[in-house]
């Protein structure tokens, strides 16, 4: 399977609807003996079709469809066996009738009427039998639990939201109770493995360590068991709608932003799936989706690390074209611009004639300025930067580089600098023939090495001229400034 860049509790709480899905027809069944055979009644559906689906990451896809007959029964069948997770049969109006597991036994029959749907029945499969009790037993603690829950939203007293808590508390340790005892009894069951899959770490009291409460030690336990009944070769998981919410929980919450602490997190669940079918694929992408675009400055390094350790050794093979393009010129551009790194090197004309060249470049800081003289955006900041400089950061030893980013413009680019009196700034540029000769020669100019994918782009570096930001406001880099100089 292809992948495109940017990809696009169980039971009874799910019976929601879809969007539309493309899917395969079944028209013609396999007479495979050993491929799925699952007979579906779906009263009083007649000469209609219905659709087979499951959950795929955070996702819900529909997978195959049949035809019901006048006596609203059909077969899905087929020669290759449907991957292990949780499935759903879904109406002609693409409604959830019925979720049900889907693993090695794929011979059975499911039974309804869709005015019914609670009395669905599933013949064939002891572990769709389990599921039929676990989902209806659980699903009365749920409706509870999401009762308390609106409540407490609603309570206006400390007295009520107490009375709540623990009201809440007493079905949660049921709910937890009934989990358990399922696991207990069935430790070998597909509905087991999703049970331990979904559960979480009861967060342990505080202890006290030599006389002092060690209140970080609930945190570091939660985290310490937070995958423990996970296996991250196991394909099923993927087809779970607990699964990715659960991976996105504990980034979110046990793990920090910072990407030296989200790395050794993203190699462990990557090589440990590796060699999967979907789910490290899907895993991959997943990852190289949030950080090639990260939330926080910085975290960029993650996508390089993947660029690094995944994507030049051979994992491009599962992107399609156009993705593979985006992803090594991503990687590529962002290699040379990590922070923490030197600087590359800037070899470019100025203004007033001579070469600029930043490492004889001495001062406390450099902020560097890529703009384009017709960008409006660019019109309002630069000046605003020169402003800054005026007011605070030239008592800092800071020195302002601009870089005209459209060598085409150079009239533009000359007049915005007299108009806004823009003096205390190097005004340097990339001469039209030496941008031709660097393509030419297959050389990554200053666009490929600092990543300028929009204007204005600003970095600041130190006094050796390592990169200490990107990507930030002109108030964020105004603070790092001032705090740096302290």
């Amino acid at each position: 399977m292809k992948y495109g860049f940017l990809l696009g509790v169980l039971g009874s709480l799910f019976l929601s609807a879809f969007g539309q899905t493309t899917v395969k027809k079944n028209t013609t069944p396999s007479p495979s003996v050993s491929g799925p055979n699952i007979k579906v009644r779906v009263s009083p559906l007649k000469n209609t079709v219905v659709y087979l689906g499951s959950y795929y990451g955070k996702s819900r896809v529909l997978v195959d469809s049949v035809k019901l007959n006048a006596q609203s029964e059909a077969v899905f069948q087929r020669k290759e066996k449907y991957p292990g997770g949780i499935y759903f049969l879904v109406s002609p109006e693409k409604y959830i009738l019925q979720e049900f597991l889907m693993d090695q036994q794929q011979r059975f029959s499911l039974l309804g009427d869709t005015s019914k749907k609670e009395e669905f029945q599933i013949l064939g499969s002891e572990d769709n039998s389990l599921f039929l009790q676990y989902t209806k037993e659980s699903g009365s603690l749920a409706i509870q639990l999401q009762q308390i829950d609106a409540s407490f939203q609603q309570a206006t007293t400390e007295e009520e939201k107490n009375r709540l808590r623990y009201e809440y508390k007493k079905f949660d340790d049921q709910l937890k109770q009934l989990r358990f005892s399922f696991i207990q009894k069935n430790p070998k069951s597909n509905l087991s493995a999703f049970l331990n899959a979904m559960k979480r770490p009861d967060v342990p009291p505080i202890p006290i360590i030599d006389g002092r409460p060690d209140s970080l030690y609930p945190y570091r336990y939660v985290k310490e068991h937070f995958w423990d009944d996970v296996l991250f070769n196991d394909e099923r998981l993927l087809r779970t709608p607990f699964f990715e919410p659960k991976i996105d929980e504990y980034f979110s919450q046990y793990v920090s932003p910072d990407a030296d602490s989200i790395i050794p997190e993203i190699k462990y669940m990557l090589l440990s799936a590796k060699g999967t079918k979907e789910l490290y694929p899907y895993l991959l992408m997943k990852f190289t989706n949030k950080y090639i675009q990260p939330e926080y400055m910085g975290q960029d390094k993650v996508f390089v690390y993947l660029f690094e350790q995944f994507y030049l050794k051979g994992d491009t093979t599962i992107l399609n074209a156009a993705s593979k393009k985006t992803v090594i010129e991503r990687g590529y551009s962002l290699i040379a611009n990590q922070i923490g790194s030197l600087a590359p090197q800037l070899l470019l004309a100025k203004k007033e004639g001579g070469r600029f060249v930043l490492n004889d470049l001495s001062a406390s800081f450099t902020f560097i300025s890529f703009w384009d003289p017709n960008c409006g955006h660019c019109k309002e900041t630069v000046p605003r930067v020169d402003s800054i400089y005026k007011a605070s950061w030239k008592n800092f030893g800071v020195a302002l580089v601009g870089v005209n980013t459209d060598e085409a413009a150079m009239a533009e680019w000359n007049r915005f600098i007299e108009e806004k009196t823009l003096t205390n700034w190097i005004h340097v540029y990339q001469p039209k023939q030496e941008k031709e000769a660097d393509f030419k020669q297959g050389v990554p100019n200053y666009r490929q090495l600092y990543d300028i994918r929009s204007t204005p782009t600003f970095y600041l570096l130190d006094k050796d001229k390592r990169i200490i930001a990107k990507q930030l406001t002109l108030e964020q880099f105004d603070q790092l400034i001032k705090n740096k100089s302290k």
